[in-house]
């Protein structure tokens, strides 16, 4: 599985094109992450971008605000670990994806309810210049110390995502790739093609 995750600073062209490109392409979910605009500012390009989604029925997953999911009536949200334990007592109607750096960060997320998790950064990336990756011992202990699924992110490429998918990943997040490209269709598949062979191992 493949969640798209959005920067639109790294976008190539239009914003709002680039997202109903993906959209129709039907990866697993898109995470809107966009984690400088202020709130109302959020709010606004959320409310454009579930529209779009709405149409080729994919989730969209509202990244760090509980109250503009609520708001909008948009069901997913994906958090850092700080926010989700701040706000465990309105996430009840939500299903919840939590960012995690470690093991113990892992099972806490889970034993506090979330429905899945995203591990990284596993790999060397530009959105990490100078910190040094957890690799791919880190993400395999993360997934064997939980029962939900983990999502690897953070630098990983089709040929790498083979490795990815033997440390007991569900599947992955990407950003860059799909934000940069000049054809998302010739992205995704491309990495589908991998994750199917990887399925085969």
């Amino acid at each position: 599985m493949i969640i798209s995750v959005t920067n639109r600073l790294l976008c190539k062209g239009n914003f709002l094109a680039r997202i109903e490109q993906i959209a129709r392409l039907q990866p697993h979910s898109i995470i809107l992450r966009e984690k400088d605009l202020l709130p109302e500012n959020y709010e606004q390009l959320a409310a454009e971008c579930l529209k779009i989604c709405s149409r080729y029925n994919l989730p969209l997953v509202v990244n760090s605000y509980p109250d503009v999911a609520r708001k909008l009536k948009i069901p997913n949200i994906h958090l850092p670990l700080e926010l989700f334990i701040k706000h465990q007592a309105d996430l009840e109607v939500f299903q919840t994806s939590v960012s995690v750096h470690s093991v113990e960060e892992a099972r806490l997320s889970e034993d506090l309810g979330a429905c899945y998790l995203i591990a990284g950064h596993i790999f060397p990336t530009e959105c990490k210049k100078g910190v040094p990756p957890r690799g791919l011992d880190f993400l395999k202990q993360v997934c064997d110390s939980v029962s939900i699924p983990v999502f690897a992110i953070g630098g990983i490429t089709q040929f790498n995502v083979r490795d990815v998918l033997k440390a007991g990943a569900q599947g992955i997040c990407i950003m860059s790739q799909l934000m940069t490209c000049e054809n998302p269709e010739d992205v995704l598949k491309s990495f589908r093609s991998c994750l199917k062979r990887g399925d085969e191992i």
